[in-house]
């Protein structure tokens, strides 16, 4: 499996628009939506086109050119798939985020893989900001959520991850060495001598949701030397349910993030149903941070673009919108 090198400059396929102009983008906005009817092209041609930091200028613009609130016009004008990708790309990133765990939490069952999926990717600093969003836009703590709505184990994994305190230095060879030893103990491939199980698991955990990812990526490489074992593939041998699939991501995230969310999108579309909400969240959330690596990552390992393969999966608006944010054909 390709590994990303050092160092791999991630990009994304949405950048800053050149010559933008805020107030002009709102007028365009604003006569899109007038009167009968919108023009559903020149809204998501616009919006797709834009940073995130320029579509916050034009909120402000729109507002005070027209007294209106540019989110509530959005959504009343949008319906659908094509107006949850459009509002997302709309919310500050780390606001986006927020929604989308509670949106997790919410109603009857948790879907635990969208709750897994961002907080084993997401960095120090886009973690911290989750939170501030958060408690700002639900009033209560990410922490308290997660809280009440998880439990065991798969609670205290997500907690940790929650609290964004990764350390962000390089590898340590003699604590991956130590490292390495604890996870072969608890995946049951050494015999068991640092102490009892559930200390194990604990100290397991520590290693995955705080070592900085390049000393995971050592641990990993020890791991192999220690047991000839992958380590990816010992947890999911080993292990079940939730905690499992929390502990895969992060190992997947840490060895090549990019391909992590490739794979994730291609589960999307696979099979008779597409399953939007994941697209969408993944195509809004990565938009300007690596988009054009998963997109090298997709065609790597599917044989296929992800513009071949969102074309055969999704229609009208909501395709046209989608390849927007993708950003050409590979």
């Amino acid at each position: 499996m390709a590994k990303p090198a050092q160092g791999t400059k991630y990009r994304g396929s949405i950048c800053d628009f050149p010559d933008f102009d805020p107030s002009q983008d709102a007028e365009t906005l604003y006569n899109a939506m007038k009167g009968f009817g919108s023009d559903k092209e020149a809204i998501l041609e616009l919006i797709t086109s834009r940073s995130n930091r320029q579509r916050q200028e034009i909120c402000q613009n729109y507002k005070s050119l027209y007294g209106k609130d540019l989110m509530a016009d959005l959504k009343s004008e949008l319906s659908g798939d094509l107006a949850r990708l459009i509002l997302g790309l709309m919310m500050p990133p780390a606001h986006y985020d927020a929604k989308q765990l509670k949106k997790a939490m919410e109603g009857a069952g948790t879907d635990e893989k969208a709750l897994i999926e961002i907080l084993a990717t997401r960095t120090n600093a886009e973690i911290q900001a989750i939170n501030e969003a958060y408690k700002e836009d639900y009033h209560k703590s990410l922490e308290d959520a997660l809280s009440s709505d998880t439990s065991g184990h798969f609670k205290r994994i997500l907690i940790s991850l929650a609290t964004g305190n990764r350390e962000e230095g390089g590898e340590d060879r003699e604590r991956a060495r130590e490292d390495a030893q604890v996870a072969a103990e608890i995946l049951e491939i050494a015999d068991t001598s640092s102490g009892d199980k559930s200390s194990l698991e604990t100290r397991f955990m520590m290693i995955l949701c705080t070592r900085s990812y390049p000393h995971l990526r050592r641990v990993f490489q020890e791991f192999v030397k220690m047991t000839n074992y992958d380590v990816e593939h010992t947890i999911k041998k080993e292990m079940s349910g939730d905690v499992r699939d929390v502990f895969v991501a992060i190992v997947q995230s840490v060895k090549n993030k990019p391909l992590f969310f490739a794979d994730k999108l291609y589960k999307s579309m696979k099979g008779a149903g597409t399953d939007e909400k994941t697209l969408t969240r993944i195509m809004v959330s990565r938009s300007e941070i690596d988009l054009l690596n998963i997109r090298r990552e997709f065609i790597e390992k599917y044989d296929k673009s992800l513009h071949q393969a969102t074309e055969g999966d999704t229609s009208g608006h909501f395709l046209k919108a989608l390849l927007a944010i993708c950003g050409g054909e590979d």
